[in-house]
């Protein structure tokens, strides 16, 4: 049976350690996906498989692994991170002590030579030794753990870099004779200063990279611990996870609701900004669904658990940002295949520049050789490049979470920025989705009454808005409903059956038509309402015209302002309902709809989508996820609009958990922000390494006799991560209500 395993990967420090763990993973037998995200070290991984083999497979290639399954093994992984954290600034500040002071004392001229004092500068070589084993032992480690994998890593470039600073030094001290008198300089201090950098960068890097996982981290603080459940008459205070189906739970003002469930005693209003991200509190009364989460804000009532555990909209939600946060879109993985072979090209390029330099290069060789190919390994950045794509990824999935918007997967956020046409369904998405009776216009021989008896029967028990609108006419005006028998639903036209052994029809001119009906007489009227906006259903007894209904649905108070939007965003907006086109075209007029097209039956318009797309047009269709479901799945990108726990999460790339189009527009715009983001991220980490790696090799010394210290390179290395952490993290300030 597959299922989806999530796993913390400790020990990952670059993009080539992501590469690692997904290779070791996927060869796992029976594993069908494997993701690893290095901004948040993890993996999500689905198939038919056993844990054990998956983090027996992740040691294999120098990792380690834990299984993540509760809220206490998310804290536990915090908790260790929180103490790398500490360790890397522990490791920066005394390894920056001791290189400081090496540094500072060379350059003040308080050291001897290497000649006059060999014993001082062999102890200066043991305490570098020390800092290199005791400070920058992981890097030492990772790297031979690399090795015996066969790949290379960030930790690779270090420890090499490092490593050969600190041998090449130690032999200046143990045989300075055997070397040019140019050639006889150490460089303690920049191994052990380059050690601090790494780490200060690290833990910069780490720390930032907190603040990306803020929106998850948000979303689980919302969840009770405990509840009030009321059993045996006796109100009795438990632990959520001991909550179950159907138990009665009495929520106090102030009290966040702990599972999902209906409020069967009492009133109240409940703020439920952390789905939707309206922040006016939602009225809530007897038969309403609460949502697990949610915060009552006044007012005490009774409510019924009807969703726990994994089962609730909140644990949903958290699980699909997850998802999505870890996800990788087609940017990035181009970036895994340059990632696979950057730490080999790198010390290529490093070995090719000692050469040149050790055979081309002015006395003393050697040294320069050493001092380049050291300083090409320290510079080059494989951790800034693995960073680039998930780290954007993560920041804005969780930022587009905080306001109602759930995106799916990296793929969704790439093709939302990529979007030319936005196809939009009219009932529930325009419009505000609570149709009403208007008008009602019957022939000479029926009175409104009887009409309406007649519809309301061939309506009993749809769900569709517009039998809603004719049930609740009966119920406001106290009349009953007869009995229907051999009831037929004509999906894209209405229904028909007996009642008082007569053949009814109710539905739109198409189902007249087809059946003979004549509705010439009413023509006129049907024309004026369909013209003003209403959507006319006709009814029908045997062969004879009895009725028509007209029945209003405005648009949404927002719907324009929406459409203006999309329209700044530089899309094409089309209107696609299966209503007649003269009420289509009236509403699509009053919000500023490009076009309509009209009169289409359910099953059509996953079709009209596909000759939209090709004509080259990169198309999103927004619906209610349930009754579009096939156009939603057709398009490139399909957004399914709703409130709560009605949202259709699982028929869509994009969810808006609340009923406004407007979500629309703020999802496309923080997909293009995403993406651009992403771009900005491996342009800089690429033009970095393409400038940093030649400049560290030497090609500036030939002109203008410049050549690069470790250390400067230690620092720009540190920093390019962290600057794209600090890049990723600008999308949670951005104000999205303004973005056009």
């Amino acid at each position: 049976m597959t299922s989806q395993i999530r796993l913390s990967i400790a020990g990952m420090s670059c993009a080539g350690c992501v590469s690692s763990v997904e290779k070791s993973l996927l060869a796992v037998e029976g594993v069908d996906e494997a993701i690893v995200n290095l901004g948040e070290r993890t993996a999500s991984v689905s198939g038919d498989i056993a844990v054990s083999s998956l983090i027996a497979a992740v040691k294999q290639a120098g990792f380690e692994a834990a299984e993540l399954r509760s809220l206490a093994d998310e804290s536990e992984k915090e908790s260790l991170e929180l103490h790398e954290y500490q360790r890397l600034w522990w490791r920066a500040i005394s390894a920056g002590i001791i290189g400081i002071g090496l540094f500072a004392s060379g350059m003040g001229g308080f050291l001897p030579g290497i000649e006059q004092s060999p014993n001082t500068w062999r102890v200066i070589s043991f305490i570098s030794l020390l800092v290199l084993i005791l400070v920058g032992g992981h890097f030492f480690r990772g790297a031979w753990a690399a090795l015996k994998s066969g790949r290379g890593n960030m930790d690779t470039l270090v420890a090499l870099g490092t490593g050969t600073a600190w041998l090449y030094s130690t032999y200046v001290v143990l045989s300075p004779s055997s070397l040019p008198e140019l050639a006889r300089h150490v460089y303690f201090e920049a191994a052990v200063i380059i050690i601090a950098l790494v780490s200060l960068g690290s833990a910069l890097e780490s720390r930032a990279r907190g603040k990306t996982s803020a929106a998850i981290k948000q979303l689980i603080g919302l969840q009770a611990t405990s509840a009030k459940v009321i059993r045996n008459g006796i109100e009795l205070q438990v632990d959520v996870a001991d909550i179950g189906l159907d138990e009665s739970i009495r929520i106090h003002p102030g009290e966040r609701i702990p599972v999902d469930g209906e409020v069967f005693e009492g009133t109240s209003h409940v703020d439920e900004s952390m789905l939707s991200g309206e922040p006016m509190p939602v009225e809530k009364m007897t038969g309403d669904r609460v949502v697990g989460g949610s915060l009552n804000t006044q007012g005490s009532f009774l409510m019924r658990a009807t969703g726990i555990g994994e089962e609730t909209a909140l644990a949903r939600i958290i699980e699909m940002v997850r998802r999505a946060q870890s996800s990788k879109p087609q940017i990035g993985r181009l970036v895994d295949r340059v990632a696979a072979v950057f730490v080999p090209v790198v010390i290529l390029i490093a070995l090719t520049s000692m050469m040149i330099w050790y055979f081309f290069g002015p006395e003393p060789q050697i040294a320069y050789a050493i001092v380049t190919a050291m300083t090409v390994l320290v510079i080059a950045c494989p951790c800034a490049l693995g960073l680039a794509t998930p780290i954007s990824i993560m920041v804005g999935v969780g930022r587009a979470a905080e306001s109602g918007i759930l995106i799916r997967n990296g793929e969704a956020l790439q093709s939302a920025s990529q979007l030319t046409t936005i196809v939009v369904d009219k009932t529930g998405t325009i419009t505000e989705g609570r149709p009403r009776l208007s008008a009602c216009i019957t022939s000479e021989q029926y009175d409104e009454k009887t009409a309406l008896e007649f519809a309301g029967s061939l309506e009993t028990g749809s769900e569709h808005p517009l039998a809603t609108a004719i049930l609740n006419a009966l119920e406001e005006r106290h009349l009953r409903v007869k009995t229907v028998t051999d009831f037929k639903a004509l999906s894209g036209y209405g229904v028909e059956a007996i009642v008082d052994k007569q053949k009814l029809r109710l539905g739109n001119n198409r189902l007249m038509l087809e059946n003979q009906v004549d509705i010439s007489k009413l023509e006129n009227q049907a024309a004026t309402l369909a013209n003003n906006g209403a959507t006319v259903v006709y009814l029908s007894v045997d062969q004879q015209l009895v009725a028509l209904l007209a029945i209003t649905d405005p648009a949404r108070a927002d719907s324009a302002e929406a459409i203006k939007r999309l329209h700044k965003l530089g899309l094409k907006v089309i209107m696609l309902t299966g209503d007649n086109t003269s009420t289509a075209r009236a509403i699509a007029d009053s919000v500023g709809i490009d076009q309509v097209i009209a009169e289409v039956l359910p099953e059509d318009k996953a079709r009209k989508i596909m000759e939209l797309q090709k004509k080259h047009e990169t198309v999103a269709m927004v619906g209610d996820g349930i009754n579009d479901a096939p156009a939603l799945a057709q398009a490139n990108v399909g957004i399914a609009i709703g409130s709560g726990t009605d949202v259709a999460i699982e028929s869509a790339d994009i969810a808006l958990m609340r009923n406004s189009i407007e979500g629309v527009a703020e999802a496309i715009a923080l997909s293009k922000a995403t993406i651009s983001n992403i771009k900005q991220n491996l342009f800089g980490a690429f033009i970095y390494n393409i400038l940093g790696i030649p400049i560290a090799a030497g090609v500036l010394f030939p002109f203008f006799g410049i050549l690069l210290s470790p250390i400067i390179a230690a620092s720009a290395m540190s920093l390019s991560s962290v600057t794209v952490v600090s890049n990723a993290l600008r999308l949670r300030r951005m104000k999205l209500d303004e973005v056009s």
